[in-house]
């Protein structure tokens, strides 16, 4: 193979002609003068030593000390150290998921086992082996539904969280679905592909699901799982949500990965990878891709997504997370997280504020005379006190982290 040559005048010449311009700069003509740099405003070239202070000054700067009360889809939650140890390992972390994926055993049985303890959570028959997100992961369903239904409207609640919503009404618009958002769900659901909803919803309620006589989809908090009955006992068919909170750093909000699981009788309409499990030529286990739906793989117009790859690093970093913990630590997450966001919940009523919940399991919105008095406040002591929704409403999140000290904090500086 040769070397990269760089272009020379004359073949400059004749590609600017067959653009039907004179020079470079003309092909730049259109752009507003205002969005084009003039000069890069850069410091002069440092040694590796000089810029390796300069980066540590930069970085004193920051507060990484804050006492945590936000949530909203992204949590702060105890990641044991191993789970990094072993997701950092090169035969993980380097390689990018094979095309040839039966030759990677180790990341497929990875996919397999991840597919498994999300199909255990979820109390549905299959899952896939992650997609990029859960607002993808919403996204991905609903159009799942159009292909089950033949239908073209969903209907999709109004405490979705609203990245996901915004996500959703991309997908819908490109694939020329008519999404209805609603805050009753109406008697009446049979015009619509699907009814999409949150449990526990963006504002933290758990809700007792109504049957519908369309598909349901339930967006769910994959840790309340630990503690709350599986989607599949209230009549969902597919189930959709993030997996943050299974040993994911927040990182400033990503990489994220979602998941979608769902009943047998749709899994070829699943987006996304699968990993199977069969055995060899030589009856030993093995683990393959399966029900492959995927344009990578298939004509394009038969194909259920363009999505053409998964978060493997990321599941499994969930996957280490959830046999580290196994279901008696999984659980106690779950106990803990709730039970110090309802203390905080009940001693915050004492002192005269208001929780608009009835019910919620990790996150509650609290009602407050000035949401930006009340944050800054907490923010000044060194406290994320939570997610401001309107002037008056913030979204205040517990999880295992929160101590009682930290609640005792939070409730001396309001």
């Amino acid at each position: 193979m040769k070397n990269f040559l760089v272009h020379n005048d004359e073949v400059k010449a004749e590609m600017l002609k067959v653009c039907g311009v004179d020079k470079i700069e003309d092909l730049f003509a259109d752009i507003p003068q205002t969005a084009c740099m003039k000069t890069l405003d850069l410091p002069d070239a440092m040694s590796e030593m000089e810029v390796q202070r300069t980066i540590k000054s930069l970085a004193k700067k920051n507060r990484t000390d804050y006492i945590s009360f936000l949530g909203g889809g992204v949590y702060n939650m105890f990641i044991p150290a191993v789970v990094s140890q072993v997701a950092q390992r090169w035969e993980f972390l380097t390689a990018y998921t094979p095309y040839q994926a039966e030759i990677s055993q180790g990341t497929l049985q990875v996919m397999y086992e991840f597919q498994t303890m999300i199909s255990r959570l979820t109390g549905m028959d299959i899952s896939n082996a992650t997609v990029y997100d859960g607002g993808t992961a919403c996204a991905e369903a609903v159009l799942m539904a159009k292909r089950i239904t033949k239908k073209s409207k969903a209907l999709v609640s109004e405490k979705l969280n609203p990245e996901y919503k915004k996500v959703i009404d991309t997908y819908a618009w490109a694939n020329e679905i008519q999404v209805d958002y609603f805050n009753e769900l109406p008697m009446n659901t049979a015009d619509y592909a699907c009814v999409l909803m949150q449990n526990p919803d963006y504002y933290g309620e758990i809700s007792e699901l109504k049957p519908v006589d369309t598909l349901l989809i339930v967006c769910t908090n994959i840790s309340s799982l630990s503690i709350l009955k599986p989607p599949s006992e209230y009549g969902a068919d597919i189930v959709v949500g993030d997996i943050q909170a299974l040993g994911i750093p927040q990182e400033f909000g990503g990489p994220h990965a979602g998941f979608i699981a769902c009943r047998e009788k749709y899994m070829r309409q699943i987006p996304g990878r699968l990993a199977g499990r069969t055995v060899d030529a030589d009856g030993n286990q093995a683990f393959c891709l399966t029900i492959q739906t995927r344009e990578q793989h298939i004509k394009r117009e038969k194909a259920t997504s363009n999505i053409c790859s998964n978060q493997a690093l990321i599941g499994l970093c969930a996957t280490l997370y959830l046999s580290l913990l196994g279901e008696k630590g999984f659980r106690q997450v779950g106990y803990l997280s709730a039970k110090q966001a309802h203390k905080l919940s009940q001693k915050l009523s004492l002192k005269g504020f208001k929780t608009l919940n009835k019910n919620f399991f990790n996150e509650f919105v609290l009602e407050v005379e000035s949401s930006d008095r009340f944050l800054k406040k907490l923010k000044e002591n060194g406290i994320l006190g939570g997610i401001k929704l309107d002037e008056k409403r913030i979204l205040v999140a517990a999880t295992e982290m929160i101590s009682d000290e930290d609640i005792e904090k939070y409730l001396q500086n309001v």
